[in-house]
């Protein structure tokens, strides 16, 4: 498939965050919609919205269709099979958004959850985006420097402001440990990944849509990915929006 488009792979795209994305950037950017369970409700391959009054009607919102896969972000098996699928289908990966998340709040000592989730709340939430990222390196961006650097080809984590700041109470220990991780990976990826001419940022807000709005997250992934920033986290909060640095 030809597209003037920037192809994007993002993760996560069942949950809130994905799916909103979806909604309203689909009409910019060709999107791979994986998900783990559930599809994200916006139109696809799979499905598209039908007028009830008049089915055969063609609809504005069908235009702009996302191409969901279903993967596990654990299987790295699956991890190559959303590379191969996205550069059979469009010739290119533009972007990467890691925004699938495993989230387990419970107390260290007075219940066995938190332990029995460990490892898979640090494989989703640091081991995957990493993993994903070097695959696309290797299969695609690393021998591409200059075209890298004209297409603004770059990386976005999903992290939170867990990651760098604790709630007291909250039992988000292994999930803010994990967010923590994927800030400094962030740091370092960028580093590394400068070589080839690729960005790498991370998002980290605080709780949405509780604290914060979904569309406010959103913005934050446009803003990063269209722009230059590179070894960045952006924190959205209630007050505003501050950027970290690599300590």
């Amino acid at each position: 498939m030809n597209s003037t488009k920037k192809v994007c792979i993002l993760t996560g795209a069942g949950g809130r965050l994905g799916t909103r994305f979806c909604q309203r950037h689909a009409d910019k950017y060709e999107i791979v919609a994986v998900y783990r369970r559930r599809a994200p409700q916006v139109p696809s391959q799979l499905q598209s919205l039908v007028d009830p009054l008049d089915p055969t009607a063609e609809l504005a919102e069908n235009r702009h269709p996302v191409y969901a896969l279903r993967a596990d972000l654990s299987d790295e098996r699956d991890l190559a099979r959303i590379v191969e699928v996205t550069l059979a289908r469009f010739n290119r990966i533009d972007v990467l958004i890691n925004a699938a998340v495993h989230s387990i709040w419970s107390p260290m000592v007075d219940s066995d959850q938190l332990l029995a989730s460990l490892q898979t709340q640090f494989n989703i939430n640091v081991c995957a985006p990493l993993r994903l990222a070097v695959l696309i390196a290797r299969q695609f961006w690393r021998d591409r420097a200059p075209e890298n650097a004209q297409m603004n080809r770059n990386i976005i984590n999903v992290s939170s402001i867990a990651g760098v700041r604790i709630y007291s109470g909250s039992g988000q220990s292994a999930y803010s440990a994990s967010k923590a991780a994927l800030n400094f990976l962030t740091w370092h990826m960028a580093e590394e990944f400068r070589a080839f001419g690729v960005r790498v940022n991370a998002t980290a807000p605080d709780a949405f849509p509780r604290l914060i709005s979904t569309d406010s997250v959103v913005d934050s992934l446009v803003r990063l990915e269209a722009g230059v920033l590179s070894g960045k986290v952006l924190v959205l909060n209630k007050d505003g929006v501050r950027m970290l640095s690599a300590p």
